[in-house]
């Protein structure tokens, strides 16, 4: 298991906040390659050792460019969960007249275009488990986003947008986890784009496989 780095190897805490990387990797770049090895080796399993590798610095040299590996994670959560929450927040605060089922399609819409612009802070987003405070904050954070969309299914039921045979929080949870699994498949550049991967899912989530009847005359 990799060893906690937390501090500065000098035994003193780093100050928080963006720092000035060498040429060639900004902060940017060092935040996404970091993401990028998390993702493949776990975030538990991955030293500041093995990111110094992964960038060409020297285990002592990267506390120079970034302050620890718990930051890292955070920016990343932090990435996430901020593009989730605008778009829950828009479908909750501004309604424009429309109804709390087309809100929800919404939602559902943006949220694959969110996991798709950002998947690799998304895929970690949805690989915690909790094991530090940086961890816990975001599994908060997701349940509480969970609650208000759960919400919005409750108003889309009442309005009678959709069937009140099943719990809200379960059907919150299946609309989104079907969102969440694009991205153990879904692949950039390939022959889905993120318009019709979204207009897809919604489709399937709210109308379903089944083909309409004909229509009689």
């Amino acid at each position: 298991m990799a060893e906690p780095e937390t501090e500065h190897p000098t035994g003193q805490a780093s100050e928080p906040g963006p720092r000035r990387g060498r040429p060639g990797h900004d902060q940017e770049t060092v935040l996404r390659r970091a993401v990028d090895l998390f993702n493949r080796q776990g975030y538990d399993a991955t030293s500041m050792g093995d990111l110094a590798r992964e960038l060409g610095f020297t285990k002592s040299a990267i506390y120079h460019h970034v302050p620890s590996k718990a930051h890292l994670l955070a920016e990343a959560l932090d990435e996430a969960l901020d593009e989730l929450t605008a778009v829950v927040e828009e479908a909750v605060t501004h309604a424009d007249g429309l109804s709390a089922e087309e809100r929800l399609r919404h939602t559902v819409r943006r949220s694959v275009e969110v996991l798709v612009a950002h998947q690799p802070a998304v895929t970690l987003l949805l690989r915690v488990r909790g094991n530090s405070d940086v961890e816990l904050a975001a599994q908060r954070r997701r349940r509480e986003l969970d609650a208000r969309l759960a919400d919005l299914v409750r108003a889309a039921v009442a309005e009678g947008s959709l069937r009140d045979d099943v719990d809200p929080d379960v059907v919150s949870r299946l609309l989104f986890g079907m969102v969440n699994s694009l991205v153990e498949w879904y692949r950039p550049g390939g022959s889905v784009d993120a318009a019709v991967l979204s207009d897809a899912v919604a489709t399937i989530a709210f109308d379903g496989l089944t083909r309409p009847a004909p229509h009689q005359s």
